[in-house]
């Protein structure tokens, strides 16, 4: 018994696939090879350069890809090298400083303890607006909610000056670098007396 197999039940794996867009390409016979007439020769020529054209453009544009990847490999691997860069060109200052406070301790009288003390203290109002103009928050927790994510309770005091979850008590401050946080104040936290 013969099957037969109707035009219309052909599937695409039994044929070339045709991609959207591509002109269709004349059916090869098989019998007779038929010369090619000049205009399809041409027509053939065409095809292979600008298939050429293409293949050039394609090396040229993967080429330019690599040399854009190892481009921006190195500049990122320059700037993490450089990064602190900035940070630490503001705070040499501020070591200096501190060097020569150390030497005016060490040959200290009674009388310029007091400048001592207000030297130092400026050395570090130096360094926490270097260290601001930088990025770095602190962290005020006294008197405010508490909250896990920028807190870390320690303990718990009872207090009646305080509302209950409120800090009572900064014991270390926290900082942040912009959004980030980098160190979580550490605080006692207020609870309603016992009765």
């Amino acid at each position: 018994m013969k099957t037969e197999v109707r035009k219309d039940e052909v599937s695409e794996a039994d044929g070339p696939e045709q991609m959207p867009g591509e002109p269709v390409a004349p059916a090869i016979e098989s019998g007779p090879e038929q010369p090619l007439t000049e205009e399809q020769f041409q027509q053939i020529k065409a095809q292979a350069a600008k298939a050429d054209e293409y293949w050039n453009q394609l090396l040229r544009t993967a080429a330019d890809l690599d040399n854009y990847k190892k481009r921006a490999a190195r500049e990122k691997q320059e700037a993490i090298k450089h990064a602190n860069e900035s940070l630490l060109g503001k705070v040499i200052p501020v070591l200096d400083n501190f060097e020569m406070a150390l030497a005016a301790a060490s040959s200290t009288n009674a009388e310029s303890a007091d400048s001592l003390q207000q030297g130092v203290s400026m050395i570090q109002q130096q360094l926490k607006q270097a260290l601001a103009d930088a990025g770095l928050e602190e962290i005020n927790a006294t008197g405010q909610p508490f909250d896990p994510n920028y807190h870390e309770a320690v303990s718990q005091q009872e207090s009646t000056e305080v509302p209950e979850g409120h800090v009572l008590q900064q014991l270390r401050k926290g900082y942040k670098l912009r959004e980030r946080l980098l160190r979580p104040a550490t605080v006692v936290v207020a609870k309603a007396p016992s009765k």
